[in-house]
């Protein structure tokens, strides 16, 4: 599938997204700015954020990551050479997707990140409180101003998603182009519907989450204490399942010589309607083996056999 993307904004997207919600958390400005130039410098060009991140952190009131984001964007020449995705509904003081909400956000977000512009912009959450309608309005508007190139919907449901694509369509709205659900080998519920509905509406898939909290690097296996703040969230996925994909990627790994991560990343990249999977991380280190595989293709014999371990 082309991607809408690309063509909209007349740049390829590289194989690999920068997620950017460990930035101002577990990464200060200084490791960030170091993530962005190895993850630019290894042939990235598309950084994800949003102006929530990274508000759970203590001291922090969102709109953090944004900000390393724009003091590293200022002191470079390439920025059309990049594409930059935020997101609105989910910063403390401006949730929802109410048009005055959506209008304050992205000059927030503009502000923050020191652009005239976004190459997408994402509605994050769901809102029913707001009618839909008017949140679909206000997002073509910031198309029609200039503020943003082009629309994204993140964790809306199939029918929500198909009812803003038909209101779109009936009310000459700016369509989406792009889809950011959370999908990978431990969290395939989007295969029945959600990649049939992009494939058939020609709508770019970028992943979330893709390594689980970072469970498919492998490094909870077994009784492994692991500092990080994400080990709760990865611990869930310790279970004769999990065991089973964690088996399947030793197995690719052994044959590629290659760490765990990077081959569950080329897994998401395979799959029919995904464009690129998005993947964040807290140093350099832990970035360096995923920008080296971001062109990583796996065989179908190795395909196969992490779809069979990861079936739920």
């Amino acid at each position: 599938m082309s991607s809408r993307l690309a063509v909209s904004q007349q740049i390829k997207v590289s194989p690999l997204v920068l997620g950017t919600n460990v930035f101002g958390w577990t990464a200060d400005a200084d490791v960030s700015h170091k993530i962005l130039d190895e993850y630019v410098d290894g042939g990235g060009n598309f950084i994800d954020t949003a102006d929530s991140y990274s508000f759970w952190a203590e001291g922090n009131s969102g709109g953090e990551a944004e900000t390393i984001i724009g003091s590293w964007l200022a002191r470079r020449d390439d920025r059309d050479e990049l594409l930059v995705a935020s997101k609105v509904s989910h910063h403390p003081q401006l949730s929802g997707m109410a048009p005055a909400t959506i209008n304050a956000a992205i000059d927030g977000s503009l502000a923050r990140l020191g652009l005239d512009h976004l190459d997408i912009y994402y509605a994050h959450f769901d809102d029913s409180s707001t009618p839909l309608a008017e949140s679909i309005e206000a997002m073509s508007g910031l198309v029609d101003s200039g503020k943003i190139r082009s629309i994204g919907i993140s964790n809306y449901s199939p029918e929500r998603i198909t009812q803003w694509l038909e209101i779109s369509e009936r009310e000459g709205f700016h369509l989406p182009v792009a889809l950011e659900p959370h999908y990978n080998l431990m969290e395939r519920g989007i295969e029945d519907s959600l990649l049939p509905l992009a494939q058939e509406h020609s709508l770019d898939v970028f992943p979330y989450y893709s390594l689980a909290h970072g469970f498919l690097t492998g490094k909870y296996r077994g009784n492994a204490e692991v500092d990080s703040v994400r080990a709760a969230d990865a611990g869930q996925y310790l279970t004769p399942r999990g065991e089973r994909v964690l088996a399947a990627l030793v197995q690719v790994s052994e044959g590629r010589a290659c760490t765990f991560a990077p081959i569950a990343l080329a897994w998401l990249r395979a799959k029919t309607g995904v464009t690129a999977p998005i993947a964040s991380a807290r140093t350099v280190a832990q970035l360096q083996p995923l920008v080296a595989n971001m062109h990583l293709a796996l065989t179908e014999c190795e395909l196969q056999l992490l779809d069979e371990a990861s079936q739920p």
